[in-house]
């Protein structure tokens, strides 16, 4: 009786305790949540495509992006992937996972070298995947950071919403646009990105002469849109 007495005691007690401290859910705090849009429209074909996804894993393989994560407030990213193409054309490849360690970074990494690819070819609608990644937003369940959109692709706007409209509608909602132009095709949509796709604070946008030169391009990119989270963290 006593052991059992003892018992309903403990179990009162901790019952208590859980009520005046309750266990809190919520969305996950993070320095940043980023969109990461590859263009898969029919100028790029299967060996680009796949060099596109080999640079993305390099990228989040290399220590310094860790040590970039590790430098902000919260320590972790939020980072989700989609293919775009042309209007309507759009398709997750990796829904929103939080990034925090190296160990999921590597397996990140790993998941984007072995990825089909899901968007075969069709125009090309920029401003269609800027409307279809800020509905991204939405479906990540974290908290804080800034939002940003990093758009890659090899060929200016050619089909479906106006750019320039879309890219300001997402500015106006507070979302940052950064893009990453490959020349290797039309060696003028390093302009048509700066003036008509990037937008918001601090927007910017880089270029790779070719899609072999993609994985030493998005690996600054990356490093430079995740610290500058981390400086204005602290």
């Amino acid at each position: 009786m006593r052991r059992l007495a003892l018992l309903l005691t403990l179990l009162i007690a901790t019952v208590a305790g859980l009520r005046a401290n309750p266990v809190t859910t919520g969305p996950a705090p993070v320095d940043l949540r980023l969109v990461l849009a590859i263009d898969s429209s029919s100028s790029v074909d299967m060996d680009e495509y796949y060099l596109q996804l080999e640079g993305y894993a390099a990228a989040f393989r290399h220590p310094d992006l860790h040590k970039a994560i590790a430098s902000g407030q919260h320590k972790a990213i939020a980072v989700t992937l989609f293919e775009w193409s042309g209007a309507g054309q759009q398709t997750v490849n990796f829904p929103w996972r939080r990034l925090d360690d190296a160990a999921g970074l590597e397996a990140f990494a790993a998941e984007l070298a072995a990825a089909p690819r899901l968007v075969l070819g069709g125009e090309t609608a920029i401003g269609d995947a800027i409307d279809f990644a800020l509905t991204l937003f939405e479906r990540g369940d974290f908290e804080g950071g800034r939002r940003v959109v990093d758009v890659s692709g090899d060929g200016v706007s050619n089909r479906g919403r106006l750019v320039s409209t879309a890219r300001d509608d997402a500015v106006f909602q507070g979302v940052i646009i950064n893009g990453l132009a490959v020349l290797n095709e039309e060696p003028e949509v390093e302009a048509h990105y700066a003036h008509f796709v990037v937008g918001g604070n601090g927007a910017f946008v880089v270029a790779a002469r070719d899609y072999t030169d993609f994985a030493d391009v998005i690996l600054k990119k990356l490093i430079r849109e995740i610290t500058t989270v981390a400086e204005v963290a602290r």
